[in-house]
């Protein structure tokens, strides 16, 4: 059973940065993508990025730049990098793996089939 979990959430000051990772178990290979959301009380999740099995990663088009991503398939973990966080940051982050056949080239999360709990992060300005 595929199991994901995020950690790293925490409360930073505006301008700091924070480390996000999300582990992954109960998948067979790596050849799975991964993608990070967003999740603010009355919106819809708002799609980050998503990362294939080489590392290669597109990012939605608001993150670009203050949001990196990287992955380590030894240890099943994709971490997401925040750089320059602002209070607008905060939310529930979270990490899915998408069902077969979805690519990265949209990051939508109805095509997102497998979800961990998420992990909050409080940016205080």
């Amino acid at each position: 059973q595929v199991h994901l979990e995020e950690s790293g959430g925490a409360l930073v000051q505006s301008g700091g940065s924070l480390r996000l990772s999300c582990f992954v178990s109960g998948v067979t290979s790596d050849d799975y993508a991964i993608g990070w959301f967003r999740q603010v009380p009355g919106k819809e999740r708002e799609g980050i990025s998503c990362t294939v099995r080489d590392g290669s990663t597109w990012y939605g088009h608001s993150f670009q730049g203050r949001f990196i991503v990287s992955r380590d398939n030894a240890k099943n973990t994709v971490n997401l990098q925040m750089e320059n966080l602002k209070p607008e940051d905060a939310g529930v982050y979270y990490c899915g793996i998408p069902s077969v056949g979805a690519s990265c080239n949209d990051i939508y999360y109805p095509k997102y089939k497998w979800w961990g709990k998420g992990t909050q992060v409080t940016v205080s300005s």
